[in-house]
């Protein structure tokens, strides 16, 4: 009973001092303007950023390179400071982000990727050398590149079921390129063949203008690609949309069936492109970069021009955007398994 009355003691003694410390918290003419310093090194960091031009690292040719730039364009004079466009899409993007996941994180060296290389390529190869949620800071999503199947205008089908009977006639004998090992479009081709039982030969490519020059010499018959890569052979006639890789139709051009239409089942898989930082960035110039991405991409003139392309803009600032790639790479593991893909 005397053990018990001493714990309670120090009980209501602890309290008391803690009610205390709270009151005396709250009256001491210290707290807020502690607060204000503390928070002082970040507004400053905001306000004197960027003192030098940024470094835009692009890992996405065709459609990426036309909203890199478009967005730099407004994003630039909006700062403070030049955008300067890198391209290092070469290995599925990986060489790029390589760049940025091992740069300072002091908002000079900055990514704009795909999903390609920040979702699809640690299933689809074996040695990779960065790691999404360990090396980057999401800073905002931009929106989704629409992406197709495309043939020559030598290739006998006009359609995606013409393509698939085709190929089951002639197992091996198909192949379709794409911008790498390891790219949305990669996988999607993967998805394809697991999915309707056809066997065509991939081919990948360091770069979608390659792989349009080789498309349209008949070299590769078919490919998988964003639409902006190939709207300008489409529009000359050298090349012939044979479906789009979207969940819905393309609005211009709502008469193409989607893949899904042809093969029930077939979900494509994610296909956006966002910003990035190295990790580690710091949170006021991730907001002040992320204001400006979301500003510029919605502007209406911007909009109708990326929308022409084949880019549909839907912007997620980057705490929510963090969450979708957690999502994304959960839904990609699923697709993954479920078809029996193996890494190469």
């Amino acid at each position: 009973m005397a053990r018990q009355t001493v714990e309670l003691s120090i009980t209501l003694a602890n309290q008391s001092q803690l009610l205390a410390g709270n009151r005396a918290m709250k009256k001491s003419p210290w707290s807020l303007p502690l607060l204000v310093l503390l928070a002082t090194p970040m507004l400053s960091l905001a306000q004197s950023y960027p003192a030098r031009p940024i470094r835009l690292v692009l890992t996405i040719s065709g459609g990426g390179d036309l909203t890199a730039r478009a967005l730099g364009d407004r994003m630039g004079p909006a700062l403070g400071a030049p955008i300067l466009v890198e391209v290092q899409s070469a290995a599925g993007g990986a060489l790029g982000a390589n760049t940025v996941a091992r740069a300072a994180p002091d908002g000079y060296t900055l990514l704009f990727a795909s999903t390609s290389t920040m979702i699809m390529r640690p299933f689809l190869v074996k040695e990779m050398t960065y790691d999404t949620n360990r090396d980057f800071t999401p800073i905002a999503k931009v929106g989704e590149a629409i992406a197709a199947v495309v043939a020559s205008t030598a290739f006998p089908a006009n359609n995606f079921a013409e393509l698939v009977d085709y190929a089951r006639r002639n197992p091996g004998k198909v192949s379709y390129s794409s911008t790498g090992i390891g790219t949305t479009h990669h996988l999607s081709g993967l998805m394809i063949e697991q999915m309707s039982g056809i066997n065509w030969v991939h081919v990948p490519y360091k770069t979608g203008p390659q792989a349009v020059q080789d498309l349209v010499a008949g070299r590769t018959p078919v490919s998988i690609g964003t639409v902006s890569t190939f709207t300008g052979m489409i529009q000359a006639g050298k090349a012939k949309l044979i479906a789009i890789n979207s969940n819905e139709r393309f609005s211009e051009t709502p008469a193409v069936l989607t893949i899904g239409e042809s093969l029930p089942g077939y979900d494509r898989p994610a296909g956006w492109m966002a910003y990035f930082g190295p990790a580690g960035l710091p949170q006021a110039i991730s907001r002040r970069v992320e204001a400006e991405i979301i500003k510029a991409a919605n502007d209406p003139a911007i909009k109708a021009k990326l929308l022409a392309a084949g880019i549909v803009v839907e912007t997620v600032p980057g705490d929510t955007f963090g969450t979708t790639i957690k999502r994304d790479i959960s839904l990609v593991a699923k697709l993954v398994r479920a078809a029996g893909i193996q890494p190469e």
